[in-house]
């Protein structure tokens, strides 16, 4: 019996053969993944899955942007809005940049007061995050809306090169949507902080262990993410007026200096996409 016994332990499960293989080796990583909850780890993978996405989408600006021999609209005239009778350039997008640099500051927070099991800090903290996303989305709405009004489609526009209207559309509705998603995640998670769901292990959706608010950072994790695209994408479009061929006599950190706010916008460690736009 006893031999039998050690026959057994010491005989070792067949190995998958091929990528199934691959994965219950990963999976069985004892390693890797040591003290890394999984829910953390998937959202690094989907976070960086997104990251190649949005990577593919700003190449294809700038390719398109690069290579088009009819003069890119100028975004000071393009996202310029009056106020009072007075045309003040970019400042739709300035105050859309504020509000999610501001929502990163209290999702932050809201993560700290998770992990002290601050329940009521914790779902308002939440909660101003989301009313920050969501007014972010108001405004694009309202900045799409004034476009098309003003000619803006995906094959053309009034200002220049037709590819400007697909590209803003595509890039811009892609990290909306990734926003509106966030603000509901963010209110549900909200609503199961506030019930105190995580301290009696309550059964339902996005659960964890009792006790533990890990799904605050998660939520954080995407949040900021979303903030981080923002921040980077915008920059693209705000950045510089002309594009290969449209002035002369000028260096490419000249062309990239947009007009006005720009100028404020468009710091002097973002002048490189430009350059290569304007080359």
């Amino acid at each position: 019996m006893a031999q039998a016994a050690v026959t057994d332990t010491a005989e070792s499960p067949s190995r998958p053969i091929g990528l199934r293989g691959v994965v219950a080796d990963i999976s069985s990583d004892q390693r890797a993944f040591k003290n890394v909850p999984w829910g953390k780890a998937m959202m690094w993978i989907f976070l960086l899955s997104d990251t190649f996405i949005f990577s593919i989408f700003l190449l294809s600006y700038m390719t398109v942007r690069w290579s088009t021999k009819v003069p890119w609209p100028n975004p000071s005239e393009v996202f310029a809005l009056t106020i009072g009778g007075q045309s003040i350039p970019l400042i739709l997008i300035a105050i859309m940049t504020f509000i999610l640099i501001s929502s990163s500051g209290t999702m932050a927070m809201a993560v700290k007061f998770g992990y002290a099991r601050d329940r009521k800090k914790t779902a308002i903290l939440m909660l101003v995050t989301a009313a920050f996303g969501a007014s972010f989305v108001g405004m694009q709405a309202f900045e799409w809306t004034k476009l098309i009004q003003e000619g803006v489609r995906p094959w053309g526009n009034p200002w220049g090169a037709p590819q400007f209207g697909s590209t803003f559309f595509l890039i811009t509705g892609f990290h909306g949507t990734h926003v509106s998603i966030g603000v509901i995640f963010l209110i549900a998670i909200a609503r199961k902080v506030w019930r105190g769901d995580y301290d009696v292990q309550r059964k339902g959706f996005f659960t964890s262990r009792k006790g533990n608010y890990e799904i605050v950072e998660i939520t954080g994790l995407y949040w900021h993410f979303v903030d981080l695209v923002w921040s980077s994408s915008s920059h693209y479009f705000i950045c510089g007026e002309g594009n290969r061929g449209t002035r002369k006599n000028t260096s490419p950190s000249d062309q990239c200096i947009p007009v006005d706010m720009g100028a404020a916008l468009c710091s002097q460690r973002l002048f490189l996409p430009c350059r290569l736009l304007q080359r």
